[in-house]
């Protein structure tokens, strides 16, 4: 009789984990630089420009009329540590879109220090196989303004312990050449070489400021409809009017 309980009682609790368990089409992992060379105010211009980008009606067209019609997404701000903004969130119309949004622009600043690109990494993977949330697709969105790596993991085992694990990683270089502070001449090259990679991943650079939200927007486009474009480093140099 114990052990009918016993059994009982297991049928339940995995029966329950099972109804807990989410789906969605698209894990998304938005892994946004915070490190220091990114000041209070560009934090905040990175955040508003996901926000913007998250809400587009084209991107909420593309969520709605993919075969899920929902993506789960997280956003994530990289330093020497790394800190979630936002957490998993099930993004399936504008209410939705329109709740990550508002929930990014609000919490204090929580990552600080220098580049550890090969944690930051490694925390996204991290979060999504720990994660209450199933998908065919998973991807890391990493964005940063260089390829230093001042502590933990290298960044060469931590991409490759991704990718291992049928994990994309996506990237976008931020150039900044509007403040004097260009991150290198050669930054594309080192994020097309040494960050991205997996099944048809890419990157798309912004050439300003200007043009970050509408780079976010073309970014999270291709990535929850599962197109890359023609080549795997795309550039928007204007923002939409």
């Amino acid at each position: 009789m114990k052990w009918i309980t016993l059994i009982c009682v297991l049928t339940l609790v995995l029966a329950n984990e099972v109804r807990a368990e989410r789906e969605a089409g698209l894990e998304l992992v938005l892994l946004a630089d915070a490190s220091g060379s990114i000041d209070a105010e560009e934090l905040a211009f990175q955040r508003q420009g996901y926000a913007l980008a998250m809400t587009d009606p084209e991107v909420i067209k593309v969520i709605q009329n993919s075969i899920f019609g929902s993506v789960a997404v997280t956003y994530v701000e990289w330093a020497s540590n790394t800190a979630v903004v936002v957490d998993w969130s099930i993004i399936d119309g504008p209410e939705a879109a329109q709740a990550f949004a508002d929930a990014l622009i609000g919490p204090p600043r929580q990552a600080y220090g220098s580049n550890a690109i090969g944690a930051a990494l490694l925390d996204g993977k991290r979060l999504i196989e720990q994660n209450d949330i199933r998908a065919p697709r998973a991807v890391i969105d990493f964005s940063g303004d260089s390829i230093r790596n001042s502590s933990g993991p290298g960044i060469e085992e931590a991409r490759a312990e991704v990718l291992a694990a049928g994990i994309v990683i996506n990237a976008l270089p931020i150039l900044r050449p509007e403040d004097g502070r260009r991150a290198g001449a050669n930054l594309e090259e080192e994020y097309a070489n040494r960050i991205i990679g997996g099944p048809g991943s890419f990157m798309v650079t912004a050439e300003s400021r200007g043009s970050f939200a509408e780079t976010v927007r073309r970014k999270l486009i291709l990535e929850i409809s599962g197109t890359t474009p023609e080549t795997r480093i795309a550039r928007i140099e204007t923002a939409r009017p």
